[in-house]
């Protein structure tokens, strides 16, 4: 019978014989244009969720007005509003979410 994998030790107690790597400290132009890339890809994506946000808002506009030819009526104008109210949560609350996630913390 064999024994189960055990995982080699990470971590300040790991020894050079366990194979663990340790990272070099990034240099500071180096961080510096890593947070500067990485920040450049978050105001991107927050800019997508607005913008297809406000996509979604023009949809249910034209739901709305009965544009569409599969609802119509009443049901046009509750399902317009129910997409109307996802766009606007798209375009308002979820970019404010990622934001603060992603906020860098104060030193």
């Amino acid at each position: 019978m064999t024994e189960p994998h055990t995982p080699p030790e990470t971590g300040p107690e790991a020894g050079p014989e366990t194979g663990a790597e340790t990272l070099a400290p990034m240099d500071p132009e180096a961080e510096k244009a890593a947070r500067a890339k990485a920040a450049k890809q978050r105001f991107f994506a927050l800019s997508l969720f607005r913008l297809s946000g406000i996509a979604i808002l023009a949809v249910a506009y034209l739901i709305i007005l009965g544009q569409f030819d599969f609802v119509s009526g009443q049901k046009a104008k509750t399902l317009g509003a129910i997409i109307a109210a996802i766009g606007l949560v798209q375009t308002i609350v979820v970019p404010r979410l990622l934001a603060s996630i992603w906020r860098t913390p104060r030193p």
